[in-house]
């Protein structure tokens, strides 16, 4: 496929300016700042740009394409009822700077949803800064930093971080002024409750866990976890990112979680993150409330939707303005439409549907855990290696058959990795056709290894060298 540039031919064009009818700007600007030559831009027509962005987006495989089974990720159907809710003007032409009483619509949407999310976690209070999952980490652990300090807790410098943990978290901890201490997985791929008790010192700030886990198992020990943190009068967090596995069923709040991070672009059906349009609302229990970025919203006793800046104990801001509201629109539409019980049958389909490719898996793959898992399980692929293969090879060979890769190697505590997520969205037919393939691909690895190391074949670019597009980044095309 062409690039943009090579379809230019001199004197094209897409668009016309009409002539200016005020006077140019007299700014002096400076010399630096002034192009030496015009900016070297593509001559095409509007026919070019939409025909070469129309084919570049057949190039690339999504959710609405093809199954995306990305483990960790929840790459599930987005509704597109929930684009047309964020596409109204009221909406989507609204400005930050306008006065409250004209926004008042976007305010009560803003409002209702803190609500929601309250009730669906069990927290008492909520942002809806963040703007993404890793983001709302941050701002959750800065909130429990300075609550800790406040309270004279000077000595708790330390985060434990189970090593079945989402990456980030460690991450997100070290950011906030926090040194990490991880504790081990057991045999039934739950948190060690010895070696926790071992590393739960005074020090320790928080207790920073996903349940279900990265390896798709439910914390039964929850309970327990949770009595050892407040015991040392640590705070006890949750990752939501696998919220969708027990949305519904059992609350975060009622787990004895002080801070939550929720996932908009994954438990509730907005588009991904990517570095675009993530959103990562953090709730809290009621000692928590006051340290929340300012300003949340609130209602008077007239009814009226008002910012709430009157918050001295506040960490202050964390993104400008007052988070992605179009998310937050599509978040809103979707828990509307589904309604309590559509939400707890969301969790019930992840469940069933991940459970369903996990057994039937399992008769010819190595699964990381027996147990009964939640939204996502974890293949542990080193029996390839017998035959020559990695899994990376296996899920190249994916590509081919229309289906996106899971992630792989992650968690790292299992070897050769495929964490398998099918999400809630996808029917029986497409479970049993991805089986399927696994297991043919399974064959191929058996009597013909090369065929693996040489996938894919039918994807626009076949396999690159990562190691060199990691080292030798080139982002910019060249016209010479």
């Amino acid at each position: 496929m062409k690039f943009i540039f090579e379809h230019s031919v001199e004197g094209k064009k897409a668009f016309r300016l009409e002539e200016l009818d005020v006077p140019l700007s007299q700014i002096d600007f400076p010399q630096y700042l002034l192009r030496d030559v015009p900016p070297e831009l593509p001559q095409v027509s509007e026919l070019d740009i939409v025909r070469h962005y129309t084919q570049l987006e057949k190039l690339n495989h999504s959710v609405d394409s093809g199954f995306y089974p990305l483990g960790s990720c929840t790459m599930k159907y987005n509704p597109f009822i929930n684009d047309e809710t964020a596409s109204y003007a009221g909406f989507s032409k609204i400005h930050p700077y306008e006065e409250e009483d004209s926004v008042q619509g976007a305010l009560e949407l803003m409002y209702n949803l803190q609500q929601s999310l309250c009730e669906i976690t069990g927290m008492d209070a909520i942002t809806l800064q963040p703007a993404a999952g890793a983001h709302g980490e941050l701002t959750g652990m800065l909130i429990i930093r300075k609550y800790l300090l406040d309270k004279g807790f000077t000595n708790k410098t330390k985060v434990i971080v189970p090593d079945s943990a989402h990456g980030t978290n460690p991450a997100s901890a070290k950011m906030a002024g926090f040194d990490i201490v991880q504790v081990k997985s057991d045999e039934h791929g739950l948190v060690d409750i010895q070696d926790l008790k071992m590393n739960m010192t005074d020090e320790v700030a928080a207790i920073m866990l996903t349940n279900p886990n990265t390896l798709g198992i439910f914390e039964k020990n929850i309970c327990e976890i949770q009595k050892i943190a407040h015991e040392k009068n640590a705070l006890l967090y949750y990752d939501g990112a696998n919220l969708n596995a027990i949305m519904g069923k059992v609350r975060p709040g009622d787990m004895g979680f002080d801070v939550v991070h929720l996932n908009l672009h994954k438990t509730f059906s907005t588009p991904h993150g990517m570095g675009g349009p993530g959103s990562g609302p953090v709730g809290v229990k009621k000692h928590l409330s006051p340290y929340l970025p300012k300003p949340v919203v609130e209602m008077d006793i007239d009814g009226r939707y008002y910012f709430n800046n009157d918050m001295p104990l506040s960490i202050g801001k964390v993104r400008s303005f007052y988070g992605n509201f179009s998310v937050m629109v599509r978040a809103y539409t979707y828990i509307l439409m589904m309604g309590k019980d559509g939400l707890r049958r969301a969790s019930e389909l992840a469940v069933l549907n991940a459970n369903y490719m996990r057994v039937k898996l399992s008769k010819s793959f190595k699964i990381s855990h027996e147990n009964i898992c939640k939204h996502e399980f974890v293949i542990n692929g080193s029996a390839l290696k017998e035959y020559g293969v990695k899994t990376l090879d296996f899920v190249k060979m994916l590509l081919d058959n229309g289906i996106h890769p899971p992630t792989v190697y992650f968690p790292l505590i299992v070897e050769e990795a495929m964490m398998i997520e099918p999400t809630e969205t996808e029917n029986k037919e497409t479970l049993d056709n991805t089986i399927k393939v696994f297991e043919d691909i399974l064959k191929v690895a058996k009597t013909d290894p090369q065929k693996l190391h040489d996938a894919p074949f039918n994807t626009p670019v076949r396999r690159l060298d990562e190691t060199k597009a990691t080292k030798d980044l080139k982002v910019r095309y060249s016209i010479k």
